[in-house]
């Protein structure tokens, strides 16, 4: 089992826009083997590769026991929209309810760089776009409104986490062009 430090709210990592993965290489594959064993051991429902402090393009995901995983995603989302309960284990016990499609298509590549395609509703379709949104290094609080987002920077500053000393993470094996280790 590979299990990585997660990174929490207040690391640089979590704010920068992640690169494109270009080799489908043994690495992309461990990185993924690290996401999914990571994601499962905190547990979550996802978990993206900056939250390991790997500014690469790749996320894992497990929602109903479908446990999957995209590199290079690329979102089609539906009109309709769900308002539900929204968390994220680099804000560990902040939830929020927060706006999101209703669906979403997913395409982009497996570990093996072959092309796939993510059909997904009501929970999948949060976590992709959750996800999603931590490769482009946005956060589900910045999608609050105003007021929900007060309570939840407030609740992150009397958190026992806020601002301890972020764990040392390896250095990635892909080019990321200042992004992430």
């Amino acid at each position: 089992m590979a299990v990585q430090p997660i990174r929490l709210f207040g690391d640089p990592v979590l704010r920068q826009r992640a690169v494109e993965v270009d080799h489908f290489d043994k690495e992309l594959r461990q990185l993924v083997t690290d996401l999914t064993d990571t994601m499962l051991a905190a547990p979550g429902a996802g978990l993206a590769a900056p939250q390991i402090g790997v500014g690469l393009r790749v996320f894992t995901w497990n929602v109903h026991g479908e446990v999957g995983h995209l590199v290079n995603p690329v979102l089609e989302l539906s009109d309709e929209t769900q308002d539900g309960a929204e968390g994220c284990l680099s804000l560990p016990e902040i939830t929020y309810d927060c706006l999101r499609a209703l669906s979403v298509v997913a395409t982009g590549f497996d570990m093996y760089g072959e092309p796939v395609e993510i059909r997904g509703s009501d929970l999948l379709s949060r976590a992709i776009q959750h996800e999603t949104d931590h490769l482009d290094g946005i956060l589900f609080i910045d999608k609050l409104d105003t007021a929900a987002r007060k309570a939840a920077m407030k609740q992150i500053r009397e958190s026992e986490w806020f601002g301890l000393e972020q764990p040392t993470v390896r250095t990635s094996p892909h080019p990321t062009f200042g992004l992430g280790r």
